[in-house]
């Protein structure tokens, strides 16, 4: 199994591997898009191994994780994007493993409607899918995304019955009234629960520059105001990433 941990050179490596939970990364470690902050490769991606929603099911169970969540590399390459590849390993996790919380973190899969209900109806405990950005820096950090589409994508997941969550980065020269406006969007347009904050880092110099180091007490106050505009659970740091949930409460983890 490929995971984000490893693949994205995740600073809470060994911190969330000690406490029972890691990401699992599935279709792949080679991505069809060109993130400018993401350390994962990019290129054309192999065909998807049919066994693998099994076999990702069949260790995650021998693993015995708390709380596991599953992402992927983005694959344009397919006509849903890997969406019903998705979905079989959310609903054969879920039935092998009844007592881990299954979290997942999207691709937008183009804002595709068939793509997306085929992950919303395997019942994810929580639907992440990032921003990432403030809406100006959008096409320079992720050239083939769109922040209007990630945000219809949290709205109609948070439609469907789902925990919404989603995350932004400090530090690649955004403004603090684009801050604000970015998490007024999150809350208001696109009703998620779950927020993350954190800060860039750049993962090797062919990446995008830090633009600012925010100090700890910028994270509180943007936690602050998060929770002021009524996201239930905001998880912010300067080494909190999309998939850090030690502070998140959910029925299956109280916080642990």
């Amino acid at each position: 199994m490929h995971t984000v941990c490893e693949e994205a050179k995740c600073p809470n490596i060994a911190d969330c591997w000690q406490r029972s939970t890691a990401t699992i990364m599935i279709m792949g470690d080679i991505c069809t898009r060109s993130c400018g902050f993401c350390a994962v490769k990019t290129g054309k991606p192999i065909a998807l191994d049919p066994f693998e929603p099994q076999h990702v099911a069949e260790a995650l169970k021998s693993l015995s994780l708390k709380h596991v969540v599953i992402t992927s590399v983005d694959r344009d390459d397919l006509p849903d994007g890997g969406a019903e590849h998705f979905a079989q390993t959310i609903s054969l996790v879920k039935k092998q493993c009844p007592q881990t919380m299954v979290e997942v973190l999207i691709p937008d899969f183009k804002g595709q409607s068939d793509s997306l209900e085929k992950i919303f109806n395997a019942k994810p405990d929580v639907l992440n899918h990032n921003l990432e950005t403030v809406a100006s820096l959008q096409k320079q950090v992720r050239p083939q995304a769109s922040y209007q589409t990630s945000l219809s994508v949290l709205a109609r997941a948070a439609q469907a019955g789902l925990v919404a969550k989603s995350g932004i980065m400090l530090g690649l020269g955004e403004q603090e009234e684009e801050i604000q406006q970015a998490l007024q969007d999150l809350k208001e347009k696109a009703r998620v629960s779950i927020l993350t904050i954190g800060q860039y880092l750049r993962p090797t110099p062919q990446h995008l520059e830090i633009k600012k180091y925010y100090h700890p007490d910028e994270f509180e106050h943007w936690r602050e105001y998060a929770l002021g505009l009524g996201f239930e659970h905001v998880a912010s740091g300067p080494m909190v990433r999309s998939s850090y949930h030690k502070a998140l409460k959910t029925p299956k983890n109280n916080g642990d």
